[in-house]
Formats: C-alpha cells, structure tokens, sequence
C-alpha cells in the first residue's frame, strides 16, 4: 500500500500551500542525491518527496486525492505523480531550492543545465455512463511534436552547453551576478545544427499517434487523468511533455449519479400501486427485476445494494436508488369516474398515514446519514 502524502512530507491534511512548500523543500534537502551519493533508499525518499508535493501542490489535484486517495491518479500507465524520474524533479520543482546546492540544482551533481520539458497535451474523452461503472480501454488519436530522427545538435555556443547565461550589473550595493535561461538555446545547452525538413526551430516534426487510455471505473466528470511522457518531445535531450485526459460523462436517459450511487424514477400505475406488481427495470448491468408490495405509496425508494457505481478507492460500490411515482391519470371514462366518485368516502381510500411511518423528507434524511 501506498504512503499516504501528508503523512510523506510530514504535514497535516490541514496544511497551508506554504507549509507544504517548506515541508518538500526540508525533505528534498534531506535525501538530495548530492548529499547522500549512492545511498538508494534516500534517493526513493527524495523521488517520492516530490511525488507527493506534486500532489499536494496543485489544488485540483490536492482535492481530488483527498477525496478518493491514490486511486484518483493510478487509472492507468503513467497517471499522476508515479514513475517520476530524477529528470522530472529537477526540471519541475529546482526553483523551490535556489542556490541550496551551490544554485545548480538543475540536475546531478549540481551542473547548472536545467533539464528542459516539453509541452503538455490536453485532450477530452466522452464516456457513457455503463463506461464509468465498469471502466473502459479507449484509442486516442493525438498529435503531438517528437524529435525527427535525422536532427542533429552541439554543444550551444552562447551558454557552452550549461543552458544559462550569467550577467553581471552594477548596482548601489556592489556588482551583482545573476543567472537567466540562455534565450539561444532555451535552457537545453544545444544547438541544432542539421535541420530536417519540414522540422521546426526545435527540431520537432508533427506526428499523429494512437494512444490507448485505461480508464477506471468510478470516474467523475471533470476528473482530469494524466499519461506521462505522452505529450510533445522536448528539444535536444530534455523530457516529453505528458498528455491530460479530462474526463466528460455524457447523461444517462433515465439514471442520474449522486457520489457512488445511482437514481432512477420508476413509474407505476394506479392498479399497480394498489394491487402490487412486478416491474423490470435497466441498469447499468443488465435487467433487474422488483417486486412491489400492494400499497406501496408515491415516494417509496427501494434500494438496490451494490448496483451503483464502483468506488475509485476501491472501497466497494453504491446503490440504485429507485424513486417510486404512482402515476394518476388524467383522463378517465365516465363509468371510471362514477367508481372513482363512489370511492370518495370509502374508508380504504380515505388517506391515513400511519403515525410510526415516517415521512419522504426523513426518509432521505436516513439514507443519507
């Protein structure tokens, strides 16, 4: 089982941005590679330091976590902050540490070149509603930019390969040395010296790929997944960009979703609700068929155990909630009528709730406890 993110970087689930910010930058001081080289297991506390701090930083993601855990970002190969390489930690979150390793904390051994990333995708999968509850494989076609085979690159002569230029200025305080992204070569230390054709500036050429998605079952709409690598190239030698799924659950004909359970309204006729009946509905599984008990009254809700939807924790499935409507017609015949006005004062159809039966509102108020 995974190690729970706060718990990781040491903070509560209460935490300030701030404190999170700090809480990182204390861990990643502790185990950086530079300062425990060689020793593997500070290294995995370093990568999964970072891991949780690229959770924990970003709001969207924060919430979505503390809301369904490690499940809200393992759907699939390469969701969320997993796998993350040296590479990754360096080019993503060096800015945090400043000059705490001699300002070169853009890769190892402090050397200065930043490891340059390449652009995220984004793209949109529709699901149906059967799709959420038992998960689903889908093929994205994608565009993206990768490197053409043929480019080729030197060391850049502007920044001589550290992928940042420094300048001095004159100030009242003394001359003052500070370090900006070489604008040559974009931080990457090369230069591209054989440009293929049709490539751009980068070297990068377009190229339409098919990318398959897991999708797991439980997923919310607006819920927004990540594949890492599977974005744009980025140039020379740095690290692909990663493509994010977002996630759009097209509404059902007759089920609506409410967390991990389902609602559906079933009406029933007058005969039906008098006399009782028995009904087949559709789910999201297949056809299900309910008895309803003579009498049963409008704003009955029967519940279905385990027909809901699959818990993205994976801590079981919810319900179908099935709201029962008697439906009263509106147009009768005259022999209808006169049995109907013969019924008036008729002590069955007189309406006497009981005084133990409680009422819809607190019926929903129990469901929901």
């Amino acid at each position: 089982m995974k190690q729970d993110y706060y718990e990781i970087l040491g903070v509560s689930k209460s935490a300030s941005a701030n404190e999170i910010k700090k809480a990182y930058r204390k861990k990643a001081i502790q185990f950086h590679p530079d300062k425990n080289p060689g020793d593997t297991k500070a290294e995995q506390e370093f990568k999964k330091a970072a891991e949780a701090y690229e959770i924990l930083s970003d709001q969207q993601k924060r919430e979505q976590y503390d809301r369904f855990g490690h499940a809200a970002f393992e759907g699939g190969q390469g969701f969320g902050g997993g796998g993350m390489n040296m590479e990754d930690i360096f080019s993503q979150f060096g800015d945090i540490f400043g000059s705490a390793f001699g300002g070169g904390f853009g890769g190892f051994g402090g050397g200065g070149r930043r490891t340059v990333k390449g652009t995220n995708l984004r793209v949109r999968v529709n699901l149906s509603l059967e799709e959420v509850v038992l998960g689903v494989e889908k093929k994205i076609k994608v565009k993206r930019k990768i490197q053409a085979p043929e480019a080729r690159f030197s060391t850049c002569p502007t920044c001589n390969g550290t992928g940042q230029v420094m300048r001095v200025t004159n100030t009242v305080l003394g001359r003052m040395q500070t370090a900006s992204t070489c604008s040559a070569c974009g931080g990457s230390g090369q230069s591209l010296v054989n440009r293929p054709s049709g490539s751009d500036a980068n070297g990068l050429i377009n190229k339409e790929e098919m990318v398959s998605v897991n999708i797991p079952p439980g997923v919310e709409d607006g819920m927004q997944l990540k594949m890492s690598g599977k974005g744009n190239d980025a140039p020379a030698n740095g690290i692909s960009g990663d493509l994010i799924v977002l996630v759009q659950v097209q509404n059902h004909q007759s089920l609506s979703r409410e967390g991990d359970n389902l609602h559906m309204d079933l009406y029933v006729s007058l005969p039906e609700a008098i006399l009782g009946a028995s009904k087949e509905i559709e789910t999201v599984g297949g056809s299900v068929r309910i008895r309803l008990e003579a009498g049963i009254q409008s704003g009955k809700i029967l519940r279905l155990k385990g027909k809901g939807i699959p818990s993205l924790n994976g801590y079981g499935t919810g319900d179908l909630l099935v709201h029962v409507n008697v439906w009263t017609p509106q147009h009768l015949s005259k022999e209808q009528k006169q049995f109907f006005e013969s019924m008036r004062t008729d002590e069955h159809f007189v309406p006497d709730p009981k005084k133990g039966e409680k009422s819809f509102f607190d019926k929903v108020k129990d469901m929901f406890s």
